[in-house]
C-alpha cells in the first residue's frame, strides 16, 4: 500500500516543480537575467504596482475625503525644508491633501485606466483582427480601411473626440467613476488598430497552415479554430504591443486629465495632480507639480524599458 502511494504523491510534487524550473531555464528568463537595465525596470513597475494597490495602507490621508482635508494645511512644503510638517513628508497641495498620499491614490487611478484601456483595446484588436485576417474579402477590406482612417488622426485626438461626445451627450450625469469608464473607452478605441494589424497579419500566415485545414476538415466551427488554434500562435507580438501600449494609454490619460478632459479635482490621477500643480508652479509651491511628474515619468519609462526588452526578447532573430 505505501510503496503505492508513494510514487503517485513524487510526481504531483514534481510537476510544478518541474514547469518553474523550465520557466528559469527558458530562453527569455535567461534573456532578462543577461539584463540588469531590465531587472531594476521590472522591480520599480512592480514596486509602482504595490504602492497602488496598498495604496489605503500606505498614505497618512485619503485625498478623496474631503472630510479628511483641512485648509489650513494648504500649500505645506516638503518635511526636509525650513517650512515643513510632519506627517507631509513630500508636502500638500492647495486643499490640502499630502501630495504623497495623493500620489498613491493617483497612481491607482492612472494604472487602472491604463489596465483597462488596454485591455479594451486589446480585445477589440484582437477580434476585428482575427475576423479580418481568417475570412478576407470584404470584411477584411472593411475593417481595414476604417482602421487606416483612424490611423490618420493622432491616438489623443481620437481619445479627445470620443471624451468629448460622451460628455456632450451624458453632461452633468457623470459621475467620477463614469468618467473614469469613459476614458478607458476612449482610450480603447484610439489604440486598437495596433492589435487588428498584428493579428490580422500573422492570422493570414497561419491560416494557410496544415493544422488549420484539419481543423476545418473535421468540421470545427470557425470561432473555435480562431480562438482556440490560432490565436495562441499570435500572442507573441500582441503581449509586446500590451506592454507598449499601457505606458502610451497611462499617457494619454494624463494627457487629457491635464487638458481638463480626464478625471476629476476630486479623485485626480497623476495628470490631473500635474495640471493642479502646474497653477502654482510660478508661486513657488514646486511641489505639487514636481513629485507627480516624477512619479509620471519614472513610470512611464520602466513600462518602456520593459516592453522594450520583451519585444527583442520574442524576436527569434535577435536569439
Amino acid at each position: 500500500m505505501s510503496d503505492a502511494v508513494v510514487p503517485h504523491r513524487s510526481e504531483g510534487h514534481q510537476a510544478p516543480a518541474g514547469w518553474f524550473r523550465r520557466a528559469l531555464d527558458s530562453d527569455i528568463f535567461y534573456s532578462f537575467r543577461r539584463s540588469r537595465l531590465t531587472m531594476v525596470a521590472a522591480a520599480i513597475t512592480l514596486l509602482f504596482f504595490l504602492l497602488a494597490i496598498f495604496a489605503s495602507w500606505l498614505a497618512v490621508q485619503n485625498p478623496f475625503d474631503p472630510a479628511q482635508l483641512q485648509l489650513i494645511n494648504s500649500r505645506i512644503a516638503p518635511l526636509w525644508t525650513a517650512d515643513g510638517q510632519s506627517p507631509f513628508l513630500l508636502g500638500t497641495d492647495e486643499q490640502g491633501r499630502d501630495v504623497l498620499s495623493a500620489i498613491l491614490y493617483g497612481l491607482r487611478i492612472s494604472l487602472a485606466v491604463g489596465i483597462a484601456g488596454v485591455v479594451f483595446a486589446g480585445a477589440l484588436g484582437i477580434a476585428l483582427g482575427l475576423v479580418a485576417g481568417y475570412f478576407g474579402g470584404v470584411v477584411d477590406s472593411v475593417i481595414m480601411r476604417i482602421a487606416d482612417v483612424q490611423l490618420t488622426f493622432p491616438a489623443i485626438l481620437i481619445a479627445l473626440l470620443v471624451n468629448g461626445v460622451a460628455k456632450s451627450l451624458l453632461g452633468n450625469r457623470l459621475d467620477e467613476m463614469s468618467t473614469l469608464g469613459v476614458l478607458v473607452i476612449a482610450i480603447g478605441l484610439s489604440f486598437w488598430v495596433q492589435y487588428a494589424r498584428t493579428v490580422r497579419g500573422s492570422v493570414m500566415v497561419e491560416k494557410n497552415k496544415d493544422y488549420v485545414a484539419a481543423a476545418q476538415l473535421i468540421g470545427l466551427p470557425a470561432p473555435k479554430i480562431m480562438f482556440r488554434h490560432v490565436l495562441p500562435n499570435t500572442m507573441g507580438p500582441i503581449l509586446v504591443i500590451a506592454t507598449i501600449n499601457l505606458a502610451l494609454a497611462i499617457i494619454t490619460e494624463a494627457t487629457l486629465s491635464f487638458l481638463g478632459a480626464g478625471m476629476p479635482d476630486t479623485m485626480p490621477s497623476l495628470g490631473t495632480l500635474i495640471r493642479i500643480g502646474n497653477n502654482y508652479l510660478f508661486a513657488g509651491e514646486w511641489w505639487i507639480v514636481a513629485f507627480p511628474g516624477i512619479a509620471l515619468a519614472g513610470l512611464i519609462l520602466s513600462i518602456n524599458l520593459l516592453g522594450d526588452w520583451l519585444r527583442d526578447a520574442l524576436n527569434p532573430k535577435l536569439r
